[in-house]
Order: structure tokens, then sequence, then C-alpha cells
């Protein structure tokens, strides 16, 4: 159990969790991510090629890099700041997971190996494919610590069941892609993301119970964004270019993991508690 005698306030207030809490973290994040964008934006105008933001290196660098590079630090800072690094956040699951769970992880596989070895990487630099790998798990880092990491616990830590810490932290997850309302996306193809994200955030939910540690939702989604954008050639958009016969099989295997998922919201059971070895709770207000 923890000292709770030797808690700061900060932590205390932190440690009796909460919904709201879980939404403030991610909205103050989203604050920072798109004021760090704007930032970025502004200053590297005349070296970032909006037009074509995979088209250089340093383009997908300060572009679509530097505000998760930025997002990722402040997270990990405000969760050593809880002293949840590396407990709970980056230490065996306080609820196991079942085994029918391993078909999450398996499914989200398919479409990344599809767009793996189906997309055409002619069409970049050396420079570009590296530095799009890399800003992948930044974003692995900030959106699974984020929601799979600080939300999950806050959540768990206020007394929640697990099909409510599941459903509440993928909807968090999905309203943080409401923001591409803001660069003029049209509302259709925002909701469309929005449902997109919170299936894969079930999906995440669900491979973070299976194997039992954070770091396996973060690699996966390290690799999952990167070949999208690689595939598409942009971020949330649909690909124009010819096709590889592999990537016509992404949308099959999207819908698959959409069905999964919300057949997977039947059976997920389960409650963190104050004697579950992983998490100590404090008492709710």
């Amino acid at each position: 159990m923890t000292d709770h005698a030797s808690e700061s306030r900060w932590q205390a207030f932190w440690n009796r969790g909460g919904w709201w809490k879980a939404l403030g973290v991610a909205v103050v994040y989203l604050a920072l991510y798109l004021g760090t964008g704007w930032v970025v934006d502004t200053l590297g105008r005349d070296v970032i090629d909006f037009d074509d933001l995979f088209g250089d290196a340093l383009s997908v660098f300060l572009a679509v890099g530097l505000p998760v590079v930025v997002g990722s630090a402040v997270l990990l800072a405000f969760s050593w700041s809880l002293g949840w690094i590396p407990k709970p956040l980056f230490t065996r699951q306080p609820v196991r997971g079942s085994w029918w769970m391993w078909v999450a992880p398996a499914i989200v596989l398919i479409p990344v190996l599809l767009r793996l070895f189906g997309t055409d990487y002619s069409r970049y630099t050396g420079g570009v494919i590296a530095v799009t790998f890399l800003v992948g798990i930044f974003v692995g880092i900030s959106e699974e610590l984020l929601t799979r990491g600080l939300a999950v616990n806050l959540l768990r830590k206020h007394g929640y069941n697990e099909w409510a810490v599941a459903v509440l932290s993928s909807l968090i997850f999905a309203l943080l892609h409401s923001s591409n309302l803001l660069s003029g996306q049209p509302i259709l193809t925002v909701l469309a993301t929005m449902g997109y994200t919170f299936v894969f955030g079930i999906m995440m939910y669900l491979t973070l119970r299976v194997t039992g540690n954070l770091i396996w939702p973060i690699l996966l989604h390290a690799i999952t964004d990167p070949t999208a954008f690689l595939a598409t050639g942009g971020i949330d958009v649909a690909a124009t270019a010819a096709q590889s016969p592999l990537l016509a099989f992404v949308t099959p295997a999207t819908l698959l993991m959409t069905v999964f998922a919300l057949i997977a919201l039947i059976f997920i059971r389960g409650r963190a508690t104050a004697d579950v070895p992983g998490l100590e709770t404090a008492p709710r207000v």
C-alpha cells in the first residue's frame, strides 16, 4: 500500500482519481499539442511544406513530430510528479486480462502489416521514412501514456469497473481527434475518425490488459500511425494514389477490428481495488 502520510497534496489530489480529472488532463494536453503546433507552424512557415508534409524530413519532424515530442515530455514529467513512474504506469497491470483479449493486438497488426508491405516507399526519401517512424514512437508514448496510462489509472483509482474504464478512456481518446475540425476537415470525416479512434482505443485497452504492461500498447500504436501516414501520404486522410493490392485489404481488416471491439465490450469484466497488487486507491470524494 502507498504511505498516504508521505503524499504531497498534489499527489493526494490525483490519487483520488475521477473521470473529470482524466478528461481535464486530456484537455490540457490537447491545448498544449495544438498550441505547440501553432507556434511551430508560425515560426517554421518558411521551411515547412504545408502542401506536402511528407515531401521532406524537416517538414515531418517540425509539423508532425515536434508537438508530440513536447507532449510526451510534459506527460512523462507530469506522471513523474505524481510518483506514478514506474508504478503503477509501467508495472504489471492490477487486473489480469483474459485469453481472448490476445485477439485484439493480433487484429491490430493485420492492417499494420498490410500497410508495411503494401506501401510504395519509392514516393519518399529515406529521411522521410526514418523520421516518420521516429515520430511514431512519440505518438505512441504521448497518446498511450495519456489515455491507457493516466486516464485508465485515474478511472481505476476512483473505483470504476473495467467496462467503464475501457469505454471512458476510449471516448477521451476519440474526443482528442475532434480537434481535426480546426484544420478544416469535413465534419463527416472527423466523425469517422473519432469512431475509428474509439474502436482503436478499445483494442489498445485490451492490449494493455492482456499484455500486462503499458509499453506494449505504446509500441503497437507506435507502428500503427507511421505505416498509415506513409500508406496514404497524409494524416487522417484516405489514399488517393494508385494502391498496392495489399492495401485493398486494409478496409476489411479495419471493419473486422470494429466488429471485434464492439463485441468485446460485452465481455469486459473486472475491477481494480485497493487490495489488488499494483494499484493503491485513495478514498473517493
